[in-house]
Order: C-alpha cells, then sequence, then structure tokens
C-alpha cells in the first residue's frame, strides 16, 4: 500500500509541479518534493538489512517502487545522483536493475523516441481538464 497510495502519487505530483505546472506554484512544488523526499526516507529506513521490500525474493511491489525510484533525477529535479543520499534505496536499484526483466524495461524504453517538450499541446493531451482549449464557463 505504501508504493501504490505514497511511493506513486506523490511522486506524481512533485513530477507534475516541477516539470509541466505553470510557473509561480512554489508552495506546490515545495510541498510535494518534500513529501517524496520523506517517502524516500522511509523507504530507504524499511530497506536497511533487505534486499527486498516485502519478503527474499522480488515481487510486483519492487517493480512497482524500482519504476518510480528509476525516475529519481525526474523528482529529484536538479540532482545529479538523486539517490546518494539513501544508501539502501542505490543498493535496492543495484539488485533491480541486474534482473534480466529490467534489463528488457530499459531497452525497451530506450528504443522509444519520448517527447521531450512540454509545450501547450503536450500539456493539454496530458492534462485536459486543467490546460483546456475550451473557454472558462462553457461546457464541452
Amino acid at each position: 500500500m505504501f508504493v501504490a497510495t505514497g511511493r506513486g502519487p506523490f511522486s506524481g505530483q512533485a513530477l507534475h509541479f516541477q516539470h509541466a505546472a505553470p510557473e509561480g506554484l512554489d508552495y506546490a512544488v515545495h510541498q510535494y518534493r518534500r513529501e517524496a523526499e520523506w517517502h524516500y526516507q522511509v523507504l530507504n529506513d524499511h530497506l536497511e538489512g533487505r534486499s527486498f521490500i516485502v519478503g527474499d525474493h522480488y515481487t510486483i511491489v519492487d517493480i512497482s517502487a524500482w519504476g518510480w525510484l528509476d525516475r529519481a533525477a525526474r523528482v529529484m529535479k536538479g540532482e545529479d545522483r538523486p539517490l546518494e543520499r539513501w544508501p539502501n534505496l542505490s543498493r535496492f536499484m543495484d539488485i533491480m536493475n541486474a534482473h534480466p526483466a529490467v534489463e528488457r524495461a530499459h531497452t525497451i524504453m530506450n528504443s522509444h523516441a519520448f517527447k521531450t517538450v512540454m509545450d501547450q499541446d503536450a500539456r493539454q493531451a496530458m492534462y485536459p481538464t486543467s490546460f483546456s482549449s475550451v473557454p472558462k464557463g462553457t461546457v464541452s
């Protein structure tokens, strides 16, 4: 539940407010960035003396956490080595990245050309209710 209801959503909000939201929302940027950092710390503490989040083998929980931790550089915008201050997370990522399934996932991700510019078309596609082209007060 921690990964599904905390780690993922707060990472997503941190990404949104740092990379996609209009400028000037410093409170939201700060709030979600700090929440993401807190989630990193909780997971780092939990992984002390453990290789995996639940049990002795990797599970869907580890893969779910890996998905967000693999994007730590975007969640922690401006940090070159974002997991450095959380040694158990760094170790966890080394373990996860050694799995053949994770290698295949990286291969697939690296073979796709993702759009990297967050322009008005991208905002409209990703956040249609927030960046609608329909004038305010109009029902579409």
